[in-house]
């Protein structure tokens, strides 16, 4: 257990008023400022109204609220237990996003780790590390070896303390839900009894965790690199001295209790928070200001050439640009939505008006063919003499005529005035008008039949301009990146989910079985906080698809530390089988 150095609590104790002063006006600021600290502190108050995020269920019976023990223990016992398991597992989530950044980076090349600490820390490490390069050059060392040797030593100190505060997490976890379901039944049938020895074992816990993250501090305290990291060890509050053999306690002694170890996670809460601020990975913005510095010269730049073309300067360049653009906006709506629409509108609810027009085309035609009937038919009896077959047809009176033309070119001068040579060009005249009536009529009916086409095709554009924007926004609103989500990329996140948890249940056994206690818990700790996250990402969909109940009672039985491992695995094997909210999507082929 670490102890405080006489000097630095002789320090604490002359400062308290300042730090009194300086924390009272701090938290007053904030009610205006957000900062990641006061953040971090407006959630670590012991009993918080606020609604707590839901979290992987206790190894408690399912009748516990309908036995005999009375429902303000029960209510009492089951605020304080799911207490301290949510806000244990939420300090591990926020050490596993840091830590699984650090590994990523520990995990590539030497110059992606200098580039790293050159280009994606910071404007101040830029200069920093510049210079540094620099006067290396100038000395004619190999500044760029320091530089990767130190980008590596960077990364591992926080990939080391990370790890390391996972780890002692993770074994308070587990001890702390195998007491839980050490004392489960007894807890629901003795509370009076089980309850002050439970509170107990959970204090001893702390006491075990404060000696755990001691040694860390007492390793870490000379050669880290983070300035004031380990300034402050941790000190749990102890259980007060009140009857500890297992007997009756008071309410009195009961909320005490409790109140310590609620102050113990204020106290664990805070120094978490504050080693991860110290070792978080840098944000989104800090890591791509490169790329935001360029953006903001870039619009500088376009800023002052906006401003010599604006009216400041007068020039009316702006106003003509805006009607342009309104102008071209309105030509794309007007030529490529308005006019295709209303196309297919007149198509579709004016088919009546367009059939009684083909109707009246027709017609014309077939006057015209009637004429040329009836001249080819008077042309052919005053031909031949005699009165020609009611049923003949127009080209074999057609072929007469031509018969008749050839002859009479043979004089064409003489024919021309006193033969039949200009009636049956007349003819051939009346012929071609017909021929082009009857084609000018199916252009008109293939251009009817099509009109729809083209005013699809004249509103392809906007058809397609409104298909990405849509795209764009069901991308924005599913967010299938993470495991909540509900696309393709959601579902095999909360499968890699469930393979984790079975690659860590086969683990733990091997653990169990060489006799590597500390590690078990380890591995257990870890097997709980990869189910709360399952249990967290699938809740919502397999609440909508009726399947929730029993894939909860699933998860229940994976965090069970007696349950055998076969059966565990059996769980995990019919978990990404049976539940749709698991299966991989299908796509067409």
């Amino acid at each position: 257990m670490a102890v405080v150095p006489s000097e630095t609590e002789s320090s604490l104790n002359r400062n308290l008023p300042s730090l009194f002063h300086s924390d009272f006006l701090r938290n007053r600021f904030s009610a205006f400022h957000f900062s990641p600290s006061t953040f971090f502190s407006s959630l670590t108050s012991a009993f918080r109204s606020s609604r707590r995020r839901e979290c992987l269920p206790l190894p408690l019976p399912s009748n516990y609220l309908d036995s005999s023990m009375n429902y303000s223990n029960a209510s009492r016992v089951h605020a304080v237990l799911e207490d301290v398991l949510e806000r244990v597992l939420t300090s591990m989530h926020r050490i596993q996003k840091n830590l699984q950044f650090w590994q990523s980076i520990a995990q590539k090349s030497d110059n992606r780790k200098a580039y790293f600490m050159v280009f994606e820390r910071g404007p101040r490490a830029f200069i920093g590390e510049t210079v540094k390069l620099l006067r290396g050059r100038a000395a004619q060392d190999s500044s760029l070896q320091n530089i990767c040797q130190s980008a590596s030593d960077y990364v591992n100190e926080r990939v080391t303390v990370l790890s390391f505060l996972r780890c002692s997490l993770a074994i308070f976890l587990a001890q702390i839900y195998v007491e839980v379901d050490k004392v489960g039944e007894e807890l629901i049938t003795d509370p009076e009894h089980k309850l002050p020895s439970l509170l107990v074992t959970i204090n001893e816990l702390f006491s075990t965790l404060e000696a755990s993250i001691g040694h860390l501090h007492a390793v870490r305290q000379s050669d880290s690199s983070v300035d004031g990291t380990y300034s402050i060890p941790l000190l749990f509050e102890k259980l007060p001295e009140i009857n500890q053999d297992g007997s009756q306690w008071t309410d009195c002694e009961i909320r005490d209790a409790i109140s310590s170890v609620y102050q113990n996670l204020d106290k664990l809460e805070s120094y978490i928070c504050s080693l991860v601020v110290k070792h978080r990975k840098p944000k989104n913005i800090t890591q791509h200001w490169v790329h935001y510095a360029c953006g903001a010269v870039g619009l500088s730049v376009c800023s002052l050439w906006l401003l010599r073309h604006s009216s400041l300067m007068g020039s009316s360049d702006p106003d003509n640009w805006i009607q342009e653009a309104k102008d071209s906006t309105v030509g794309f709506f007007t030529d490529h939505v308005e006019q295709p629409i209303l196309s297919i509108r007149d198509e579709l609810f004016e088919t009546f008006r367009k059939r009684h027009q083909g109707i009246m085309d027709f017609e014309e035609v077939r006057l015209t063919s009637n004429s040329l009937h009836r001249m080819l038919l008077a042309f052919s009896e005053q031909t031949k003499g005699q009165k020609s077959p009611v049923n003949a047809s127009d080209q074999e009176m057609l072929e007469i005529v031509m018969d008749r033309y050839e002859k009479e070119l043979m004089h064409p001068i003489q024919n021309l005035l006193n033969g039949e040579l200009a009636r049956a060009m007349l003819i051939q005249v009346q012929k071609l008008k017909l021929d082009i009536e009857t084609a000018m009529l199916e252009l008109n009916q293939i251009l009817r039949a099509n009109e729809i086409n083209f005013a699809v095709l004249a509103a392809l554009p906007a058809f397609f301009i409104s298909l990405l924007l849509i795209m764009l926004v069901r991308a924005w609103f599913k967010q299938d990146t993470k495991a909540e989500g509900r696309g393709r990329v959601a579902r095999i996140q909360r499968r890699l989910l469930v393979v984790e948890v079975e690659r860590r249940i086969m683990q733990h056994q091997i653990y169990v079985e060489q006799g590597l206690e500390r590690d078990a818990h380890y591995m257990l700790g870890l097997i709980l906080y990869s189910l709360d996250r399952l249990y967290s990402s699938v809740k919502r969909h397999a609440e909508a698809s009726g399947e929730w109940q029993c894939l909860r009672q699933d998860i229940i039985d994976l965090a069970r530390p007696g349950l055998q491992t076969s059966h565990k695995l059996a769980v995990t094997s019919r978990i990404i089988k049976v539940y749709d909210c698991l299966l991989p999507v299908l796509r067409p082929r």
